[in-house]
């Protein structure tokens, strides 16, 4: 009994702290040791001495990656409560830098690759910072001729009495590489010509470079072919004991390996436009048609007051990139008691070069127009069209930065089966200037001009009406043009403008105000520009930027809502 008596003083006796044992350090290390230590639960003394000689690990290791070689680490007991109280002692910074770079280089790569270093001297040392260095420097090498580059040797030296940490990387450029052949993997729909004909930027012969391998691959993922692609240079054959050509370069096949989708797409939507009304449609494409890779855009959109039908075909893009269709659509629409029906059929080629897509085509239509209260026409043209836009847009649903400017022209003769001689130019401008974080003004205008003796037998298509969420706010749909009865029909002058301004009240939402002017008119005399302005709301969503105004049209007196989803550029 006596002995019961002893232990359990003894038990007593023990001291017993909080749950948790508290930690006290300076700031600059508190939210690093929170995250990465494992404090635990300490309630008695064998704890408690198991607890201080994993801190007494674990903190050193975990503040030298953060440049801290000579910390202090005490666990103490204050008040019943168990502290872990931490001095992580003086920051060490960058000294000396060593880079040495084995290999074949031109003097000039070789000091760009040193000038490029990002953990120079007197930095402090980070451990991230230094691995992010070196893989920064290999990728570099990488990037153009030494596909084989390798890390050979790195070293980090501390000398924490003086608060400096000493670097040394060495580097082996390894061969040079030039590009060999293709070998296509994956395929099982479609023939290794299709890939061969989006191949505009590896070449056999050519020396390694890592951006056209990236960029033959951003082609390819991009086309409705295939679901994934990954491009890399086959190096399994560095062994080869064959003599290296007169350029001294390693040539290595080029891996292409591709999933294929599925060939065939069905689409089924609905929607409302402030512009035409409620909508439903269905769309299908096959990716290939007629199992020639050629594909089939076809599909059927009936809104309240218009209603479209059509079917493109586009065949691949040729050696000089450029992409032909041939489609036909069928349209009946019904605004501003305008009452329209057409079909036309054509043929487009497209090209992009640099920043520059050019838009070429031949195109016929029929049209037959009833304006309310006067009598029905049919007008035909034959014409030929051509368009080229310029973007510079880091981000095309970015409405806050980027410019576009697009110029179209196109016409028809009697000449060549159009009832009218006519030649239609036309000229769209936007651009958005950034004004900090939450800021950002966005302009635009539109300037055109149908040159013709009268704009009788010209099909409206090639004239001009305007207003609407996308062009002048505040009033109606194609509402801005010329009268005819009791209905707006086209003119052959166009000019519109537009100012806004955009405060992001957070990353997503945003408020607006705007000013519109536009008219359109069948002589230049008879201009009399619409005013619009008002205040909106602004979504970035995943579809692009969504604007919903409240607009009042000066020259009717009216207050409309327009909402639209648009891409700025």
């Amino acid at each position: 009994m006596h002995k019961l008596f002893a232990l359990a003083a003894l038990l007593l006796a023990l001291p017993v702290f909080a749950a948790v044992p508290q930690l006290q350090a300076p700031d600059a290390v508190r939210d690093l040791l929170r995250n990465y230590l494992d404090l635990g639960d300490v309630s008695d003394a064998p704890e408690r001495a198991a607890f201080e000689r994993r801190m007494q690990r674990e903190v050193p290791a975990l503040l030298a990656t953060e440049g801290y070689f000579s910390p202090v680490v005490v666990v103490s007991e204050r008040a019943g409560e168990l502290l872990l109280e931490v001095d992580p002692g003086p920051r060490s910074s960058i000294g000396s830098v060593r880079i040495e770079i084995v290999g074949d280089l031109e003097a000039a790569r070789r000091e760009t690759l040193l000038k490029g270093w990002k953990l120079p001297s007197g930095e402090p040392f980070r451990q991230s910072a230094w691995d992010d260095a070196k893989q920064s420097l290999l990728a570099d090498l990488l990037a153009v001729d030494f596909a084989g580059g390798q890390l050979q040797d790195s070293r980090a030296e501390v000398h924490p009495d003086e608060q400096r940490v000493d670097l040394e990387v060495v580097v082996v450029a390894g061969p040079r590489y030039s590009f060999g052949e293709l070998k296509i993997s994956g395929l099982k729909r479609y023939s290794a010509a299709l890939i061969e004909r989006y191949n505009h930027s590896v070449a056999a012969g050519d020396p390694y470079s890592e951006e056209q391998l990236l960029a033959l691959q951003a082609t390819l993922q991009d086309t409705p072919f295939f679901g994934s692609v990954t491009v890399a240079l086959d190096r399994s054959k560095e062994a080869d004991s064959s003599p290296l050509p007169a350029d001294g370069r390693v040539s290595a096949p080029v891996l292409v390996h591709v999933r294929e989708l599925a060939p065939y797409q069905v689409a089924l939507g609905a929607g409302y436009s402030t512009n035409t009304g409620a909508r439903v449609e269905a769309n299908y494409r096959s990716a290939d048609f007629l199992e020639r890779a050629w594909e089939l855009h076809t599909g059927v959109r009936i809104e309240q007051l218009r209603q479209t039908a059509y079917a493109d075909v586009f065949f691949p893009p040729d050696e000089r990139r450029r992409r032909d269709g041939v489609g036909m659509a069928f349209e009946s629409s019904d605004i501003q008691d305008l009452a329209l029906e057409g079909y036309s059929v054509g043929a487009t080629r497209v090209q992009k070069r640099g920043s520059v897509e050019q838009r070429l085509a031949l195109n016929w239509l029929e049209e037959k127009q009833t304006p309310k209260g006067s009598p029905s026409t049919t007008n035909q043209a034959l014409t030929a069209q051509a368009g080229w836009t310029w973007r510079d847009a880091p981000n095309p649903l970015n409405v806050a930065e980027g410019m576009a400017l697009q110029f179209q022209l196109g016409g028809g003769s009697k000449q060549l089966l159009s009832d009218q001689n006519f030649l239609r130019t036309y000229l769209r401008y936007a651009q958005g200037v950034p004004l900090g974080a939450s800021d950002g003004l966005f302009f635009r205008a539109e300037l055109g001009v149908t040159f013709a003796p009268s704009s009788d037998g010209i099909p409206q298509s090639f004239l001009f009406r305007t207003g609407g969420s996308n062009s002048v706010r505040g009033y109606a749909y194609q509402s801005l043009g010329v009268p005819s009865g009791s209905a707006v029909v086209g003119g052959r002058y166009l000019m519109t403008m537009s100012g806004e301004y955009t405060h992001w009240l957070t990353p997503s939402w945003g408020a607006a105000v705007f000013v519109d002017a536009g008219d359109a008119q069948d002589s230049r005399d008879a201009f009399d520009l619409a005013l619009g302005y008002g205040l909106g709301a602004r979504w970035k969503s995943p579809l692009g930027p969504l604007g919903v105004d409240l607009a009042y049209g000066q020259r009717e007196g009216k207050v409309r809502l327009d909402f639209s989803l648009s891409v700025p550029f």
